[in-house]
Order: structure tokens, then C-alpha cells, then sequence
């Protein structure tokens, strides 16, 4: 069964697999994406854990940004160290504002001295396109319009590519290699979504549809839609832009000061010339106002995004940003934001729930081992 969609939604190089698969397919940052395939969300998530999951992620912003000293200009933009990174090494970065808010997340890699390869979330591809447009005059800058983007993930990912493209199995997390799989040039780096080893596919739009067929014809792999791979990442730990960061959020409450390069820290040697390090840097030596915490919710009923989360006074001290039911724990879990008072490990609260208070616990993330390949 499909759903009727309106016409001014853009179609990702693999709708008509997916209609052939029998997803259901929902509206998704002005895409028409599979949510979900007969199987259902609870088995795609368990397969993926298991074994491999083959998820299309063509909606995502795909851009090259190239010229001399390209890496110092982009160092403008992101708190990280670019200069030094390696070519073929991939970093997860955040696009910063002038008060230390969260414009975008997204995962840069070097592909040569003077050349960056970027993955942008769908939802921010046309401001993150302006953003770099007004920040890097004289680079060029190549959205690449239509290329397509597959995800396999999950423990037998590794075997799967070892038979289509042998050279990807001697990467570790984060890094990448350009590999030709039956004529087309792809690119493809090692990370994943999901917490699990996986691999990123970036193909040319016309090979993407015989490449994930080719993908699924393994016993190992099924195809996924973004409902399990929501569930996936949220037992990861792992945030999702437009929920759980966005432009009032800074990296250190969002618990993301792993993500600002040592060289670019106040003691470092390339210290701050990013938007917003005045304010980062303040609230690393201070300390946040709110930070982004992990609940364990009691009972069995999933606690979802909006759900107020109050002290024993009846107090409203944060709010869930992520929520859902963990296949892999068999539980309900959720992410969210609570005062920092409230951020230590262990300390009860309760989230209301159609105005019914339900008792939750701060936990460590993430929720389940996160079993990226690391060598």
C-alpha cells in the first residue's frame, strides 16, 4: 500500500524500488521517503542489529567545496581542525551561528589538499548552501544534485562489501576511499547512524538503483525505511537535527564538546575563529544552563518528543526532544534537555504524559554499545 503524495515532492533515484518493495512512503524534509516495508519497524531494526540494513539516504545535502586553502576558510565556519586532516579521513562537525547555536550537523571529509567533500542533512541543504555560498567567496562550490547516498549497516555489512567492493573493508570509522563498483565511481566511508560498523555509499544517481539492488540480493541485507532507522540512532545516542540540536542549542549543552577540536579550544594552538566561540567557551568554563541528558522511562509505554519533564515539586525543569520504543531493550527510551541541576546520572524526574506523570531516570548514552570498526 502507497500513499498519495503531492506532486511538489522531490523523488530520491530509488522511489521505484521502494514502490516495488511495498514501502509505505511519507512526506520527509520535501522528499517522498519509505518510513517503513512490510516487515515492519520493530524486525527492519532487529535486522539491522543482527545482521545488515540497506537504507537510501539520497534526500541528504551532498557538496564538494574546492580551492587553495579551502581547509582555512571552511575552519571559519566549523569548530574543528581541518588543516591537518588527513586526506580520505571523514569528521563529524557542526555549523555554528553567532550565539553558539547549532545551524546544521554534518560529516566533512578531505578528499584532496584543496578539497572537501561535505553530507548535509536534508532539512538544511538549501541554507547550508547559502551559508557557504556567503562565507567562502572565490572557492567553488559543487552541490552534487542528484547523487545518490546508501547506508548498509549492521554486522554483516563488512562480509557484503567484501564481495562488491573488497577495497572498503580495510577502512576503519571514519575514513573513505573512491571505489569503482561495475563502472560507477563511488565514494564511501566507514561510520554509521545506527551505532553499528556500516558503510556510506555515494553513487551516481543513474548506478544508485542497480547498486541497491545489487546490495539486497545478498541474503544478509534488507531494505530499512527512516522509522528504524529513527529507533536505531536513538538507542546510538545519537541526535537528530531539528529535534535535538538546533539554533538555540549550543554544542555543550547538546553534550557534543567532543565535537570542537582540541586545536580549537580556548588552550588550543588555533583557539576559537569560529561563530559563537565566545559564548561555547564560556559555557565550557561555567557550565551550560541545560544539558541533553538520556531517560530510562518506567513502564513500558514509549514517552514521545514535546513531553514536559518535571521535578518532585511539579516543577517543569526540561523537556524530551527524541522518544520511542528500544526493539533492542525492549523498552522504552528518550532524550531531552533538563536544567543542569537535574543532568546527573540517576537523578528521577517524571515526564507528563497526556498530563499523567511518569517516572523516568537520567541514564548514560548511549543505550545500547555503539560497535563501530575500529581496527
Amino acid at each position: 500500500m502507497t500513499t498519495d503524495l503531492s506532486a511538489d515532492l522531490k523523488a530520491t533515484p530509488l522511489k521505484a524500488l521502494h514502490l516495488e518493495l511495498s514501502a509505505r512512503m511519507v512526506p520527509f524534509a520535501g522528499y517522498e521517503m519509505p518510513v517503513q516495508y512490510p516487515d515492519g519497524i520493530m524486525a527492519e531494526h532487529l535486522q539491522t542489529r543482527a545482521a545488515a540494513g540497506l537504507f537510501d539516504v539520497s534526500h541528504m545535502g551532498q557538496v564538494a567545496v574546492s580551492g587553495a586553502g579551502v581547509a582555512k576558510a571552511l575552519e571559519a565556519l566549523v569548530p574543528v581542525e581541518l588543516e591537518s586532516l588527513p586526506i580520505n579521513r571523514q569528521t563529524y562537525a557542526l555549523f555554528t551561528n553567532g550565539e553558539g547555536g547549532i545551524l546544521d550537523d554534518l560529516m566533512i571529509t578531505r578528499w584532496a589538499e584543496d578539497q572537501f567533500f561535505l553530507v548535509v542533512n536534508a532539512a538544511c541543504k538549501e541554507q547550508d548552501l547559502a551559508h557557504l555560498t556567503a562565507n567562502l567567496a572565490g572557492f567553488d562550490i559543487d552541490y552534487l544534485d542528484g547523487q545518490g547516498l546508501l547506508a548498509l549497516q549492521g554486522p554483516a555489512a563488512a562480509e557484503v562489501m567484501a564481495e562488491i567492493a573488497p577495497a572498503v573493508c580495510d577502512l576503519v570509522f571514519m575514513n573513505g576511499c573512491h571505489v569503482m563498483i561495475d563502472g560507477a565511481d563511488c565514494f564511501i566511508t566507514r561510520s554509521g547512524y545506527t551505532g553499528e560498523d556500516g558503510f556510506e555509499i555515494s553513487v551516481p544517481a543513474e548506478a544508485a538503483d542497480a547498486l541497491a539492488r545489487k546490495l539486497l540480493s545478498f541474503e544478509q541485507v534488507n531494505p530499512i525505511g527512516l522509522g528504524a532507522r529513527d529507533s536505531l540512532r536513538l538507542e546510538a545516542g545519537l541526535c537528530l537535527y531539528g529535534h535535538d540540536l538546533d539554533t538555540t542549542t549550543t554544542p555543550i549543552q547538546a553534550s557534543l564538546l567532543w565535537s570542537i577540536s582540541k586545536s580549537r579550544r580556548p588552550d588550543g594552538d588555533k583557539a576559537g575563529g569560529f561563530p559563537g566561540a565566545e559564548v561555547i567557551f564560556r559555557e565550557m568554563a561555567e557550565g551550560a544552563p541545560r544539558k541533553r541528558i538520556g531517560l530510562q522511562i518506567d513502564g513500558r509505554a514509549p514517552v514521545r518528543e514535546g513531553a514536559e519533564l518535571v521535578n518532585e515539586a511539579g516543577d517543569q525543569v526540561g523537556v524530551v526532544t527524541s522518544g520511542g520504543f528500544g526493539p533492542s531493550l525492549e523498552a522504552p527510551l528518550a532524550m531531552g534537555y533538563v536544567e543542569a541541576q537535574y543532568a546527573a546520572v540517576g537523578t528521577t524526574l517524571n515526564a507528563l504524559v497526556r498530563g499523567k506523570p511518569r517516572p523516568v531516570t537520567v541514564v548514560k548514552m548511549p543505550f545500547v554499545p555503539q560497535r563501530y570498526y575500529r581496527g
